[in-house]
């Protein structure tokens, strides 16, 4: 079981979400065409996904993290300013060359969440990386399917189930308490919800 839910883990990593978000709202979105998928999706994958593999390593090899998983409070603080400068690079260079503007919104969100959950770091509270990712993804579907007229419910309600899943495993593995998983569910959920009114 332990094997089962390390996976889940791994599949359902923060690294995945912006990528995750992305792909999401091109299989969604009625008019995407694939120059503007091209446009987005690849480096979005580059600045999200291998830059931070890159980074993990350098930090690694220098002793400032152990797990891909952050363990410890000061272990999360460099990945997370990583982010929060990636994610601003996607907002300032990427979406703008290709514009799309509901992945703007999104994107904007993914920031605010991971600005929120740095400053809690600073007040020595570990907030839940994945679900606050999980969180961001569910709230941005029911935004598209709002915004598009789509019934998507029973992807949403996949989600649901997923976002469960890996609550479960993060609270098996002993990587949070409930709290912390509430808080970063709320986060990724509430940041997504605030902005909802600019794009729907």
């Amino acid at each position: 079981m332990r094997h089962f839910f390390s996976i889940v883990s791994y599949v359902f990593h923060p690294l995945f979400i912006p990528v995750g978000g992305t792909i999401i709202y091109f299989m969604i979105a009625p008019y995407s065409t694939l120059e503007i998928q091209s446009g987005n999706i690849l480096p979005i994958f580059i600045l999200t996904v291998i830059i931070p593999i890159i980074f993990f390593l350098i930090l690694k090899n220098i002793g400032a993290i152990n797990s891909i998983f952050l363990p410890t409070l000061q272990e999360r603080k460099y990945p997370l300013y990583i982010s929060c400068v990636l994610l601003l690079m996607i907002l300032y260079k990427v979406i703008p060359n290709n514009y799309v503007h509901e992945l703007f919104y999104f994107f904007t969100g993914l920031l605010t969440a991971t600005c929120t959950a740095l400053i809690l770091l600073f007040l020595k509270f570990k907030t839940s990386i994945h679900l606050l990712g999980m969180g961001s993804i569910l709230m941005f579907m029911i935004g598209l399917s709002i915004h598009f007229e789509k019934n998507i419910t029973l992807a949403i309600s996949l989600f649901i189930l997923v976002t469960g899943l890996v609550a479960t495993s993060r609270l098996y593995l002993s990587a949070h308490t409930k709290v912390e998983l509430l808080i970063g569910f709320l986060i990724g959920a509430c940041s997504q919800l605030i902005i909802l009114k600019y794009w729907l």
